[in-house]
């Protein structure tokens, strides 16, 4: 990487060493969203890492913002996952096809880390298949009225508004879909309670409900009918973001392990010296570094605005399967404490398990990985 990517990794891993890793765990276990930490990040300007400087923007690419999202995620998994979402899905509808007001209203807001936004596309029989969404928005005059849910949807209880995809058409199935934004206070929306989940807890997720909601037709984001075509263009971006997640969130089970192998001492020196611990943490370090190197070749080609598509899912397969890796080895390491919330490696073990299902899952990826390659 050439000497400002790095000038700017060292600003966001101080940061990340100084504010947010020491505060992880009690933020963790209060099990809600970390609004003290997503007002430093915010503070940083990190959440308009993408956007234009006009705008309140910091005008960068996507290999500067994967690398705030691998820092961020070494330091706390939950805050960087909720930094991803403010500066990428949940904004980047609006960035493209939003109106004047729309800017105004939400994206520089956002921005700013004022308002909250969530991304409603899953929903509780789309997952993968992304075909059976049934979502609905008809068209009434230069109105739309929106019917269905969306469930896994990251911010739901907490959210100002939702960028949602919608069917407008039932026989034409996706070749309708399209996305909406949709604010928080528009009457007919509801949310249920926070999933009671096994990671990244301070990561509010759940569903939202639309019961005949009304918005206005400029809501609609993109031209009719090119939801799924909108959506592919950030595809690659969102792959690599969860690639960058998984990477950071393995660096700090590998950084973690190094330390206590050097410090735990059994039959009389420290456990760093066994051959058996020394192999972990030599495949571990050889797995994220491969990873690294990969992942900022796919964003290198983003950034030149070269096709990405399978590169990013290999990007995206690899390191959360490494994440899970790594994480799983570092509670072997650690032994009996990596089974107790005394050290982070159990949040680690915990947290890697979310990395395996956004930008598609690891058995979906390796399926259209092959079918790039011909079979």
């Amino acid at each position: 990487m050439n000497k400002d990517y790095n000038l700017f990794r060292d600003t966001v891993a101080r940061f990340v060493d100084n504010e947010i890793k020491p505060f992880a765990e009690e933020f963790e276990k209060k099990e809600e969203f970390p609004k003290e930490l997503f007002n430093k990040v915010a503070k940083m300007g990190f959440f308009g890492i993408r956007y234009p400087e006009e705008i309140g923007g910091s005008n960068g690419n996507t290999t500067m913002f994967c690398i705030m999202c691998e820092e961020l995620a070494r330091g706390y998994l939950s805050l960087a996952a909720i930094t991803a979402m403010q500066c990428l899905m949940g904004t980047d509808f609006i960035f493209r096809y939003g109106t004047k007001e729309h800017y105004d209203k939400y994206l520089i807001p956002a921005i700013k880390g004022k308002k909250i936004p969530g991304f409603a596309l899953t929903e509780p029989d789309a997952g993968s298949d992304l075909s059976n969404i049934k979502t609905f928005a008809e068209k009434k005059g230069d109105r739309y009225i929106i019917n269905g849910s969306k469930t896994w949807i990251t911010n739901a209880p907490i959210a100002d508004f939702f960028t949602v995809l919608c069917l407008t058409d039932r026989e034409k199935k996706l070749k309708s879909a399209n996305f909406f934004l949709i604010p928080r206070d528009a009457k007919g929306i509801s949310t249920s309670k926070k999933f009671d989940k096994l990671g990244v807890k301070s990561d509010e997720i759940g569903e939202v409900f639309f019961d005949n909601v009304e918005i206005p037709a400029e809501n609609r984001l993109g031209e009719e009918g090119e939801g799924l075509k909108n959506l592919l263009k950030i595809l690659a971006e969102i792959r690599v973001m969860t690639a960058a997640l998984s990477l950071g969130l393995a660096r700090a089970a590998l950084e973690d392990s190094i330390k206590y192998s050097k410090e735990r001492v059994q039959f009389g020196k420290p456990i760093g010296k066994y051959q058996a611990i020394r192999m972990k943490i030599a495949t571990m370090a050889t797995e994220i570094e491969v990873g690294k190197e990969f992942l900022y070749k796919v964003t290198e080609k983003l950034d030149k605005k070269e096709e990405a598509d399978k590169e990013s899912m290999m990007a995206k397969y690899f390191l959360s399967e490494v994440a899970c890796r790594a994480t799983d080895e570092a509670t072997r390491i650690y032994g009996a404490y990596g089974f107790s919330h005394e050290y982070p490696v159990a949040r680690y073990y915990a947290d890697s398990r979310f990395l395996l299902y956004g930008g598609g899952t690891s058995e979906i990826l390796q399926i259209n990985i092959a079918r790039q390659l011909g079979l």
